[in-house]
């Protein structure tokens, strides 16, 4: 049996074939996020593309932006000072195409002090968002949002 495609049908199997499946997407973000609360660099950065784009805002100001693989590692590792524990825990989540935003409750134990007056020790806790967006199956682009 004999099977003729046209370029348009071939190249749309090559892009639905790259595309990731709203499960795979999901278990992406679920795996991202244990990583991050296991301290798990490599674990975190297996998920990422190498041009991986960071963003952190807060109060409607970018405070951060990392861009590629290991800025983005380079300032995981850092971070990871900060805390003795942290968790983020998944409150909400949609799915659109390649994107996953998810609303979250973060918490985390100082290991240091903070310019803002809070104490290792001290229990942080506060809500917010993050979008991961996907391309080539790997995430291209993160925004934490509180």
């Amino acid at each position: 049996m004999i099977i003729y495609m046209n370029i348009v049908e071939i190249k749309f199997y090559q892009c639905m074939r790259l595309k990731m499946r709203k499960e795979e997407l999901q278990a992406a973000v679920e795996r991202y996020i244990h990583a991050y609360n296991s301290f798990d660099i490599a674990g975190m950065t297996a998920e990422l593309h190498s041009g991986i784009v960071f963003k952190n805002l807060s109060n409607g100001e970018i405070n951060l932006v990392t861009n590629g693989i290991e800025e983005f590692r380079s300032q995981a590792e850092k971070a990871t000072t900060f805390f003795t524990e942290r968790t983020q825990t998944i409150a909400g989540l949609e799915i659109d195409d390649q994107k996953v935003e998810i609303s979250i409750k973060y918490g985390a134990t100082l290991a240091t002090d903070l310019p803002n007056g809070m104490k290792a020790g001290d229990l942080l806790e506060m809500e917010g968002k993050s979008i991961f967006r996907f391309e080539e199956g790997l995430i291209v682009s993160l925004e934490d949002i509180s």
